[in-house]
């Protein structure tokens, strides 16, 4: 028996597409995340001086966030968390110098740190290092993505906060001002 052409197109066409469907759900990785230019119209809702690596760090987040957490919410797909790390004003003897507020004296930007959460990003990961449905991003002061960082760090550091959605110091993002 002969086919026509379309009888074979469209079986065709369907593999093609669950081929291309399949390999794009199966990708996970860091390339989903790309660069928050707008972060800084976000809140910044946290400030930490970083003793182990003389850093200052300034962390944002959309209020959307602030009120999930308010909520006792997960965060929505789309919530974005950027870490902005500067490296930490020195005095003579190489220690952090402070402000008046008593935090670190904050000098260059280092680099940024991204956590951004989208629907069914986390299903790709086994259960051992799934956080929910979030990413990873590093990225250096010039915002190129740092590929030299080893991500798996990030995830096993926020593994822990699983009972809050994988987001460290939930309670200090409930108290956050929008």
């Amino acid at each position: 028996m002969i086919r026509s052409r379309p009888e074979i197109a469209a079986p065709l066409l369907l593999g093609v597409l669950t081929g291309i469907f399949l390999v794009a759900r199966v990708h996970a990785g860091p390339e989903r995340v790309a660069f928050p230019e707008n972060y800084a119209q976000g809140a910044k809702w946290l400030v930490v001086d970083r003793a182990d690596r003389k850093e200052f760090h300034e962390h944002y987040v959309m209020p959307a966030a602030i009120e999930a957490a308010r909520n006792g919410a997960a965060m929505p797909n789309g919530t974005v968390f950027t870490v902005v790390r500067y490296s930490a004003l020195l005095d003579a003897q190489g220690n952090p110098r402070r402000g008046t507020d008593g935090h670190y004296l904050k000098g260059e930007i280092v680099g940024y740190g991204v956590m951004e959460k989208g629907a069914g990003w986390g299903g790709e990961y086994p259960d051992s290092v799934r956080n929910g449905d979030w990413e990873y991003r590093v990225f250096t002061p010039e915002k190129a993505p740092n590929t030299n960082v080893k991500l798996g760090a990030c995830f096993e550091c926020h593994k822990a906060e699983a009972a809050h959605d994988f987001v460290h110091a939930y309670d200090k993002l409930r108290e956050a001002v929008r």
